[in-house]
């Protein structure tokens, strides 16, 4: 029995999908697909905010922020799981599972923080469109990009300190890289009282900016449905109805996995739940903007139509 600072010179057995051996050579070659369609579009979407004048506002600063995140967040974990996926080496060492941990959590954490902001954003621009410019001043969205990213890496402090505390018995953890419910899944005594703290500091980074969103869309609701003319409405829903399907596709499986007591946990039906959250969203966040956006569709075939002339 140890805790992390005990051990950080020993390694942890990285269980993955070892169990299913015929699953991990198209994990791997889909994996590493959807990776790559992670990092291209992320960058994209980031490159297009800076070069295009007219995705100088707010809400794409915002989601450059996002897919920042995002680019971050899959590469915290993908690596190790492709190296776990097509070699025969599947450990990693404490030191290396307590960075992970600890960045995959204040990464996750400002998101959820980022995310209240986006909607804060559309808030604005849907309910008070007259003093939106005003509102949503360069300084204020700076502060608060800099307050998401300060408050999920506190809340990981948090976190990942209780964790590091705890005493632990085994070194095999059944998943793909080190997640906060595997690891209490090793704690040994009785650590309610620990557990109790890590789970109230998730729950508040979950449930409250969760609460925030859902009354802001609330607000929003109501804006537009005083709109008399129904193309008014399309436009006000369309430039929230992106927003609210990256906040259903985050805190739908982070919810899921996150604020569950740690007896009903189920490390099987964790591990294919993570891959959507770590995997599946980043890919899919900018094609839900791109698609659903003319802004972004604009500047992207502006940017390719340069590229055509200069070739």
């Amino acid at each position: 029995m140890n805790s992390f600072n005990d051990s950080l010179g020993g390694s942890f057995i990285l269980v993955g999908f070892s169990d299913w051996p015929q699953l991990e050579l198209v994990l791997f070659l889909f994996i590493s697909i959807f990776y790559s369609l992670t990092l291209f579009g992320n960058t994209t979407i980031i490159a297009l905010s800076r070069m295009d004048v007219r995705l100088h506002t707010p809400m794409y600063f915002f989601l450059s922020h996002l897919s920042f995140l995002d680019l971050c967040y899959t590469t915290s974990t993908v690596p190790q799981l492709l190296i776990n996926l097509h070699g025969l080496d599947k450990t990693i060492s404490y030191g290396g599972c307590v960075a992970q941990l600890f960045i995959s959590l204040a990464l996750g954490s400002t998101e959820c923080v980022l995310l209240v902001v986006m909607a804060f954003d559309r808030y604005a621009a849907v309910c008070r469109p007259l003093h939106y410019t005003i509102i949503m001043h360069p300084l204020l969205c700076q502060g608060l990009a800099i307050a998401s990213w300060v408050g999920g890496f506190l809340n990981s402090l948090i976190q990942t300190s209780l964790m590091m505390a705890m005493p632990l018995c085994g070194h095999q953890l059944n998943h793909f890289f080190c997640e906060m419910p595997v690891l209490l899944k090793l704690a040994c005594e009785d650590t309610g009282g620990t557990e109790a703290k890590m789970f109230v500091a998730r729950a508040i980074i979950l449930v409250f900016p969760a609460a925030l969103i859902l009354g802001s869309y609330a607000q929003i609701a109501r804006a537009v449905l005083k709109i008399k003319s129904m193309a008014g409405r399309r436009k006000a829903f369309g430039t929230c109805g992106s927003h609210l399907l990256v906040v259903s596709l985050f805190y739908g499986s982070a919810i899921y996995t996150y604020l569950q007591p740690k007896g009903s946990y189920s490390e099987s039906e964790g591990k294919f739940v993570a891959l959507f959250y770590t995997i599946i969203t980043p890919m899919l966040n900018p094609l839900i903007y791109t698609l659903r956006n003319k802004d972004v569709k604009g500047a992207l075939w502006k940017v390719l139509g340069r590229a055509t002339d200069l070739s």
